[in-house]
């Protein structure tokens, strides 16, 4: 395929997933404007990332730090001037966080007391070394099914690892991420987010993003506030049965 061919196709996946973003903020009185749409391009080439920036997309997610350190590289020589920002939503271990520092400027997929303390270090590393140039944002990934590897930090938590967030120098409280359970509710589950969101929100006003629904549950997540929507497949098109 051409890089028209696939510049054509990405514009017109963009382009329903956009009005997919827009009638669903309408059947809940919400302007299209409060959510961001985020695309969601691990295991798909940097070129195309470069051309969805040509069509004016901001955002862009991906969860794996090999991957995104060479994929945000070879972006940013593509697309030299492009003004966009790369947000981490997989989990993260700790001996990643110096690396993560030097490319995101979201971490989505915060959770526990050690990755924040690890990000903190990280960031003052990156800053004093002018690898960065301001803090970084992070959201608290919930974890609302208690599924073994999905990560996520356990509803009664958040608090406290809010309060630790918003003591560091490095880092800054954004809000909270979630995915939703894979053979459970989708509303359900986004209903508990919301609900961990206004009782943080009130604490931390400051955190008042909300990253739920992705391709297949977007509709869902916005229903219930979701200030951004994390969306790959739908996007981008299929990925491989197996990850690079």
């Amino acid at each position: 395929m051409s890089a028209e061919q696939r510049r054509a196709e990405l514009a017109a996946s963009l382009a329903e997933v956009r009005a997919r973003v827009d009638a669903a903020c309408r059947a809940v009185d919400r302007e299209p404007a409060e959510v961001e749409l985020i695309a969601v391009t691990k295991t798909f080439p940097a070129s195309d990332a470069a051309l969805l920036a040509d069509l004016r997309m901001t955002d862009f997610a991906e969860n794996r730090e090999q991957e995104a350190r060479d994929k945000v590289a070879e972006f940013t020589a593509l697309r030299p001037d492009a003004d966009v920002r790369w947000h981490m939503v997989g989990q993260l271990q700790r001996n990643k966080a110096r690396a993560v520092a030097r490319w995101a400027d979201v971490v989505e997929s915060v959770d526990s007391e050690r990755l924040v303390r690890a990000l903190d270090r990280a960031c003052a590393s990156a800053l004093d070394a002018g690898e960065r140039t301001r803090p970084l944002d992070v959201l608290i990934q919930v974890n609302l099914d208690d599924a073994h590897g999905r990560g996520g930090c356990p509803p009664a938590e958040v608090v406290t690892l809010a309060a630790l967030i918003t003591r560091t120098s490095g880092l800054r409280l954004r809000g909270v991420m979630a995915v939703a359970p894979l053979h459970g509710d989708p509303d359900m589950a986004f209903a508990t987010l919301s609900g961990i969101s206004r009782q943080l929100r009130d604490r931390h006003p400051e955190a008042g993003e909300v990253s739920a629904g992705m391709s297949g549950d977007l509709e869902s997540a916005i229903a219930h506030g979701s200030t951004r929507v994390r969306v790959g497949t739908a996007l981008l098109g299929g990925r491989p049965l197996t990850s690079p």
